[in-house]
């Protein structure tokens, strides 16, 4: 044998023992909702430092229930008071939803930063950094649906359907628009710009709530725009919210909207943790 194959063989890394691949870690369901809870509370310490990040949901309900109920009031149902269980119930899904946008936008922010790179890294729930983002968020929800509530009755509003009646509409206007927020979500891990995420998703947003019911009777427009807002989502969580607060009627209305909030969580969440997995 040569020197030079015996320096081969001698410089050659012995083969490893047969062992078993390892696999990633399984994470359970009750581990993902605990990772989530915990990413929750990293977003609720974001408000508590940064109490600006409310300013939207403290006066946006203020001046767009003042607005629309004394411009509009008087020329559609005669004054405003007549008007409020008519708008009262559309400003409320509005405003919440709009609300929704701003989650995606976070994120967008959040992940230029880096901070999702760490997420990554963690031996955690992938979806838990999404979920948690976005159930912090339920309280920028809450406080939206507290004061629009606050300053409809303030100004004379007086629901029929009660106190079990108004909380359940802002129950259902809530998970609505957790449910509306994992498109924000998925559109905040798509784009690489924080103001393309908002500027895309208030195009989106605002043509769907002006062209539905939330301020006007649909009986009053033609017929060609009459189809298309009896087939938009937000007629359909809106005619809920209004059967809730002034009838207190839990109706087909409620039954659609929480299908479609269901139908959106299990398609679009998915979509994002994938999308957010190739581009975190």
């Amino acid at each position: 044998m040569t020197t030079t194959a015996v320096a081969e063989r001698d410089t050659k890394t012995p083969e490893p023992p047969n062992r078993p691949v390892p696999t990633p870690r399984t994470i359970s369901i009750t581990q993902t909702i605990e990772n989530s809870f915990t990413m929750a509370y990293r977003g609720v310490l974001k408000i508590k430092h940064n109490p600006e990040q409310l300013f939207d949901v403290v006066i946006q309900p203020i001046i767009f229930t003042l607005m629309f109920s004394y411009i509009f009031g008087g020329a559609i149902s005669g004054d405003v008071k007549s008007y409020l269980p008519i708008i009262i119930p559309g400003i409320l899904v509005q405003t919440v939803i709009t609300t929704s946008v701003v989650t995606g936008v976070q994120l967008r922010e959040d992940m230029n930063k880096g901070v999702f790179d760490r997420f990554k890294s963690l031996p955690i729930a992938r979806i838990s950094p999404l979920s948690g983002a976005l159930l912090a968020d339920v309280i920028r929800y809450a406080i939206a649906t507290a004061i629009t509530i606050v300053v409809g009755l303030s100004m004379g509003f007086r629901p029929g359907g009660g106190i079990v009646g108004v909380a359940a509409a802002g129950v259902l206007v809530i998970v609505c628009s957790f449910s509306v927020s994992w498109i924000f979500a998925f559109m905040g891990v798509m784009m690489s710009k924080a103001s393309s995420v908002q500027g895309i998703s208030l195009l989106v947003l605002f043509p769907l709530t002006f062209l539905s019911n939330a301020y006007v009777n649909v009986d009053t427009m033609p017929g060609w725009l009459q189809a298309f807002v009896k087939v938009n989502p937000i007629s359909q969580v809106v005619s809920a919210i209004r059967e809730l607060m002034n009838d207190g009627h839990f109706g087909i209305h409620v039954v659609w909207s929480l299908l479609g909030a269901a139908v959106i969580v299990a398609i679009m969440a998915p979509l994002t943790v994938r999308m957010y997995m190739r581009k975190a």
